[in-house]
């Protein structure tokens, strides 16, 4: 696996990943892993490249980034198995795992919008590629779909989704950034936050700490409260992307030989889903967690449509 300028403690889409490869290796005494850490853009075609000249049954990117050093590698080495995260790839030779997340992300922005005290609620991404705004497409159409069923007016800050514009950090791994970019959105009205930026939302996360229950946080990709323990009680819920789960199967199906084509995680199976409240579960109403599972049952069934221009295809 090659990790992306996260690394791998990233407690977002890189640890996933590894956690993902771990699990294959546990299960399969056949399967053996091992990572190597991208510490800027400019490692991933020599880490790339390095392991295509090892015995590697699978070589494993992580993260939409790495996807043009991706196709690169992976078509100078035809007869090599790789796969990516967050990227779909036309070589052959390359398995794609993506995740609808804007469908799980917009349970979240529902759930913040019911959680607001202020009316308020914000977001910001990493960089604006597409399996970062996705996020912030569907965080901003559940706000929406709150205001239409409730007659309320919630603003979301930090994102336009009918300009596809908004607010980033510009880095995944800032994390005085991200304490700054939740400042920025407090001071605009916003109480809850949801940072798609990777190790950069733990500044978020920080600041929520220190506000005294002012401001709560709406993690992404790994569980917060598993992966970023620490910050678990300033955590409403997480949009969580079944990276693990994806790259487990991967790496399976590549040790039998059997891997082809790719997979898009979605509410229906399980590959997207919003997280426990954990220590919130007291706090969020029972209505609001009924009408939260409503809206899953009813993006499943198609009922309630989510768009974005991000979203994943086949």
């Amino acid at each position: 696996m090659v990790t992306d300028t996260g690394g791998i403690d990233d407690k977002s889409f890189n640890a996933a990943a590894w956690a993902g490869l771990q699990a294959a290796n546990k299960e399969n005494s056949n399967i053996s892993i091992k990572y190597v850490a991208s510490t800027s853009e400019a490692d991933y075609e020599p880490n790339l490249t390095n392991f295509a000249a090892q015995n590697c049954d699978l070589i494993l990117a992580v993260g939409g980034l790495m996807g043009s050093a991706t196709d690169k590698i992976a078509k100078a080495n035809p007869s090599k198995q790789f796969a990516i995260v967050d990227y779909k790839s036309a070589e052959p030779n390359v398995y794609s795992m993506q995740f609808d997340t804007a469908q799980a992300a917009f349970q979240a922005g529902y759930l913040a919008a019911g959680m607001s005290k202020t009316g308020t609620v914000g977001t910001y991404g990493g960089l604006k590629i597409p399996p970062v705004t996705i996020f912030m497409d569907g965080f901003a159409d559940g706000v929406a779909y709150y205001n239409t069923q409730k007659s309320k007016n919630v603003q979301v800050k930090g994102w336009d989704k009918a300009k596809q514009n908004g607010l980033f950090a510009n880095s995944f791994t800032d994390q005085a950034k991200g304490k700054s970019l939740a400042q920025t959105l407090q001071s605009q009205g916003a109480d809850v936050i949801m940072p798609v930026a990777g190790g950069t939302g733990l500044g978020t996360a920080a600041q929520a700490q220190a506000s005294n229950g002012a401001l709560s946080v709406i993690w992404v990709d790994q569980d917060g409260c598993v992966s970023a323990a620490q910050y678990c009680n300033v955590f409403l819920s997480t949009v969580q992307k079944n990276i693990a789960d994806a790259v487990k199967a991967a790496a399976v199906k590549a040790d039998s030989g059997a891997l082809t084509g790719g997979s898009i995680g979605t509410l229906e199976n399980n590959g997207v889903q919003l997280a426990p409240f954990h220590d919130f579960d007291s706090k969020v109403p029972a209505d609001l967690k009924t009408e939260l599972d409503q809206i899953k049952q009813d993006i499943i069934s198609g009922k309630v449509k989510v768009t974005s221009p991000s979203q994943p295809t086949q």
